[in-house]
């Protein structure tokens, strides 16, 4: 990990108005002075199981995974966070310490901003404790529903949704490298590592997708959201 002086104030910050848009300029100098820029290599973890929640993370750059350690020590994939989400945005406010762990699957940076500075500017400003409040349910809401579309899905389907989450909302390129394990793939969707890996490869005998390693083609977008709709 190294610290960055990419951004010199959260006012320049592209991603300012997803949730620091209503903040005065004091505001801004208090979330400033509080805040830390960090790149992580990839591999290396962000935040660790158990660890006390003392920072609002939100991610500016990279792709991370959210995993969770078993009594066996077998880590298991929750789901995978792309560039402009926030890291811990479910825990800050309910939870003394983190409930899973977080790992960059590329080169990440993460701005970091001290709990208590975030907590003194929702105490002042409203409006900001209402664009919190709106984002937490906005991402409770994406959770339930994308484990609902999973879970209502056949074999095919669960891995069609999977191949157009990923072209679509994290990589917005029908060309994308996997980044993660084809049992953590399995994971994401609740199947097993080899219904995954024997869908992938029919998905290529049909055409749907060419696959060379870790690196996936969408080929035929129509019929593999047919797939997703009937699966």
């Amino acid at each position: 990990m190294r610290i960055s002086y990419d951004i010199k104030s959260c006012v320049s910050c592209v991603y300012r108005q997803m949730l620091f848009g209503d903040l005065s300029d004091r505001e801004y100098e208090l979330i400033n002075e509080a805040r830390t820029e960090k790149i992580f290599r990839k591999g290396e973890v962000i935040v660790k199981e158990n660890e006390p929640i003392d920072s609002f993370l939100y991610l500016r750059q990279g792709l991370v995974k959210f995993y969770k350690t078993d009594e066996h020590g077998k880590d298991h994939l929750l789901s995978i966070t792309k560039p402009g989400d926030f890291v811990n945005l479910l825990n800050i406010f309910s939870d003394t310490n983190y409930h899973y762990s977080v790992c960059a699957l590329e080169e990440t940076m993460v701005c970091e901003v001290k709990l208590d500075a975030l907590k003194e500017v929702i105490a002042s400003n409203s409006k900001f404790a209402l664009r919190i409040l709106n984002r937490i349910g906005h991402i409770s809401d994406e959770v339930i529903l994308n484990r609902f579309e999973i879970s209502r899905k056949q074999i095919k389907g669960r891995v069609a949704y999977i191949l157009i989450y990923l072209a679509d909302q994290i990589y917005k390129n029908p060309e994308f490298r996997i980044p993660i394990t084809r049992r953590e793939l399995g994971e994401l969707i609740s199947m097993t590592t080899e219904n995954t890996i024997r869908t992938l490869s029919e998905f290529k005998n049909d055409g749907i997708i060419s696959m060379e390693g870790k690196v996936i083609t969408i080929l035929d977008y129509d019929r593999l959201h047919n797939i997703l709709k009937t699966g």
